[in-house]
């Protein structure tokens, strides 16, 4: 494969199954929004992560939500293996 070009893996996720996402509810204190963050990092590639955090934001939830334990997104992956790019989008997102 070429250098410029990227490898995708899967087929391509629409708009509506990434909103999906969205609907996800916590079953614990943990609030709703970081719920959706990690489910969505959970089940999206990078590439739709960054498209799921647009219809996050335009449906009013915001980036700072916590867990029972005050923990939020970025702190609860930051020592996964792929989460750097994640975190830069969710400091992007924030500004």
């Amino acid at each position: 494969m070429r250098k410029d070009k990227k490898q995708v893996i899967g087929d391509e996720i629409g708009d509506a199954q990434i909103k999906l996402f969205l609907d996800f509810e916590p079953v614990d204190a943990t609030s709703p929004s970081l719920h959706k963050l990690i489910k969505a990092y959970r089940g999206l590639r990078v590439d739709d992560f960054e498209r799921f955090l647009g219809f996050f934001k335009e449906a009013g939830y915001g980036l700072d939500g916590k867990d029972e334990q005050g923990n939020d997104f970025i702190v609860l992956i930051k020592d996964q293996r792929n989460a750097e790019e994640y975190i830069e989008l969710i400091e992007k997102a924030r500004r």
